[in-house]
């Protein structure tokens, strides 16, 4: 007869195993029956697609704690495509009953939560609340059918998705096509029921998270039905507009006991009350005719119809964020969401659960900058009377000299500009940047793994003059000592400079900050451009070609893709937002400086990479073409070429392959796009002015938006 110490052991044991999976084959049929790709299932567990096939290809397992997500998920599918092909048990009456919808306009993925991944039936006496109906009218997507169904949603407190597009006929058009019946009449009511009633949300990014805030978008129609003005009036700048102190509405929100954020009700505005318990109490409002959703980052998208604007903000919500502002913000909020600053930790001396530090982020508090990394009108600099100098870590704006230009180059009939996709967002990746408060140093010795701003003397580099300098933004030489990111020096060094610091500031505590950011916004990017008909597999020739008419497949799934790309380029420019208002006052601070992600420096390292990273390629050009660049503006670069077409300057290796070193066209990171195609005489002529071609080589006036 065992003791119970014995069975307790082998209980124990047991409890220790590691969850046991499926073999690689079964894993693989079951997100195929499922209708899932492996890019999305990586998304959901948080890992590369590679990670995926090694898992379905056996050729490594998952480790805890994605181990236990993926386990769950796979169960869940187990239970839905049995091997046998048995049918799934249909949903209980009422449940079904509750979530009748229309036939879906929009058939976009709905990104699990890899704490969540197995479905879960609404209740039905919450599902029951809601009244579910058909759409009012048509959406007018011209988006191809997909082949695959959409994920459902798997968490059963937001089974209605991140947002909704209320009319004016109170009609709130949410993802997947369903629309919902909103009887709200006032701001307050119009809370009240997407907080209780409404089934939106979404589940938080990472487990030490946020949920996210419900997002209701509103129309001009249902903005004049709540009260609000159609337009906002005012002679400020259009993002400082919001509704006056003493505005009806704005009482209502007061009287009902609800509070808005410090920027007011504005486009983008915060209505909330305190936290009860974990439970947040918070919805985000945008509106339309107030220029919420700015042309520049979602072209197009205001003048859509309710459930067109639900599909692209639906589709943006699922592989970005929920909007919470511009992109920008947007951008920012992800980063956090990504890293949060806090944890459950557990007292050591009490036993209690207590919120600490979570490692690898910037933290709960504002941290000053080295004065050499703030703005000028930053308080550690007037306030300290700093005189030392700044970073100047910009993109490139440079042209080189038509006195350089030989007549060879001159003879040739094209002018071909090349577009780095996203090239700060591929700067970011494992891009190690300090996380602690700078510590200053002098005569220190140049290590390249430590970030930081090291003053020094580049001036006696000399390079070819038909390059622009990787040390400058405007391409020049350096004329004595001055500020650089480490990322600067540190090429310096890899063209076989010697460099000798006067002095640095430097952070001890260093780590990946952006990388799941960089994980995240690349893979929105690469499957928003898939679903456009540009993906990886595509020839040089046939890329060209789907990029051409990318935009015309899907008009508002080309919108996503402006948005993310403005993602990426806001977000980095918000690390140094400056002050703004004509009221400000150089030494004050101004509220950004009051965030945990107001980091200059965490920005400099960013840009000085993506620059770097470009000068890398066109010296590398120069050695395997022996061409050089007419111009470069930021992530764009123009080369005089024999043919219209990037195909007859990039080199190629006999095989037919790309040469690894120079620029590459492709649909990722850092590859690059065709961005326009002029004459040789049109690129001279804006040279002979001081014009830079890399702006205008799209064609027309349009000046090309930096990131991009």
């Amino acid at each position: 007869m065992p003791t119970e110490e014995e069975l307790l052991a082998s209980v124990d044991a047991l409890l220790a195993e590691e969850p046991q999976l499926p073999p690689p084959a079964e894993r693989a049929r079951l997100r195929e029956a499922a209708g899932i790709t492996q890019a999305r299932l990586a998304q959901a567990l948080q890992t590369s697609t590679q990670t995926v096939k090694n898992y379905e290809n056996g050729r490594s397992e998952p480790k805890s704690p994605r181990l236990e997500a993926y386990q769950r998920l796979l169960k869940g599918w187990a239970a839905k495509y049995p091997a046998h092909g048995a049918p799934t048990p249909a949903p209980a009456p009422a449940a079904a009953a509750a979530q009748t919808i229309t036939p879906k306009t929009f058939t976009g993925p709905t990104v699990p939560d890899p704490e969540a991944v197995a479905p879960v039936a609404a209740p039905a006496s919450t599902a029951a609340e809601h009244t579910v109906r058909p759409a009012a009218r048509p959406a007018t997507s011209r988006r191809p059918t997909a082949k695959k169904a959409a994920v459902p949603s798997t968490d059963s407190r937001f089974q209605h998705g991140p947002l909704a597009v209320l009319d004016g006929d109170g009609s709130a058009y949410g993802v997947d096509g369903i629309v919902l019946d909103c009887p709200a009449t006032t701001i307050p009511e119009l809370v009240e029921w997407t907080l209780r009633e409404s089934g939106l949300g979404a589940a938080k990014l990472n487990r030490h998270g946020k949920d996210a805030d419900p997002l209701i978008v509103l129309t001009a129609a249902a903005a004049v039905k709540l009260g609000l003005p159609e337009r906002l009036e005012g002679h400020e700048e259009r993002r400082s507009l919001r509704l006056p102190e003493d505005h009806p509405v704005v009482k209502q929100v007061t009287k009902a006991k609800w509070q808005l954020t410090q920027r007011g009700f504005g486009p983008w505005a915060r209505i909330y009350r305190k936290a009860q318990g974990s439970q947040r109490q918070c919805v985000q409002l945008a509106v339309l005719s107030w220029d919420a959703l700015d042309e520049r980052s979602w072209p197009g998208v205001a003048e859509m119809e309710p459930a067109d604007i639900a599909r692209v903000l639906g589709v943006y919500a699922q592989r970005v964020i929920t909007p919470r502002g511009s992109t920008a913000v947007s951008g920012l909020e992800l980063m956090t969401a990504l890293r949060p600053p806090t944890k459950a930790v557990q007292d050591p001396e009490t036993g209690n659960w207590v919120s600490g530090y979570n490692p690898g982020s910037l933290g709960t508090e504002p941290m000053d900058p080295a004065p050499p990394e703030a703005t000028s009108e930053h308080p550690v600099v007037v306030q300290g009377g700093w005189t030392g100098g700044f970073l100047n870590e910009e993109a490139y704006q440079w042209v080189r000299s038509v006195d350089l230009l030989s007549d060879e180059e001159c003879l040739l009939p094209y002018a071909v500009g090349l577009d780095l996709n996203t090239a700060f967002l591929a700067a970011a990746a494992r891009l190690v940047v300090g996380l602690s408060a700078p510590d200053h140093f002098r005569n220190v010795k140049f290590n390249p793994k430590i970030p930081g701003s090291w003053l020094v003397d580049l001036s006696h580099i000399e390079l070819d003059p038909r390059l622009p300098s990787p040390f400058t933004p405007d391409g020049s030489r350096p004329t004595g000592p001055a500020w650089y990111q480490t990322h600067t020096v540190a090429y310096a060094q890899e063209l076989g400079h010697d460099v000798h610091p006067i002095e640095a500031y430097l952070r001890r505590e260093t780590g990946a900050y952006l990388d799941p950011w960089h994980d995240r916004l690349k893979n929105a990017y690469v499957d928003t451009l898939a679903d456009l008909g540009v993906t990886k597999d595509l020839s040089d020739v046939e890329f060209l070609a789907a990029m051409e008419r990318h935009k015309q497949t899907d008009p508002a799934l080309a919108a996503v893709l402006s948005a993310i790309k403005a993602t990426v380029k806001g977000g980095v420019g918000k690390l140094r937002e400056r002050p703004q208002g004509r009221k400000y006052t150089d030494g004050e601070r101004w509220p950004a400086l009051e965030r945990p992600t107001w980091r200059p420096d965490i920005r400099a390292a960013v840009i000085s990479k993506a620059r770097v990273n470009m000068h890398r390629k066109l010296n590398n050009m120069v050695k395997m073409t022996g061409l050089y660049p007419l111009a470069v503006l930021s992530d764009c670069v123009v080369y005089p070429s024999p043919g219209a077409s990037p195909l007859d300057f990039l080199p190629y290796a006999a095989s037919g392959k790309p040469q690894p070193g120079g620029f590459r066209l492709g649909p990722t990171p850092g590859l690059a796009k065709l961005e326009g195609v002029q004459e040789m005489a049109w690129a001279v002529d804006l040279m002979e002015k001081g014009l830079n071609p890399a702006r205008h080589i799209k064609g027309g006036d349009a000046v090309m938006d930096e990131g991009e």
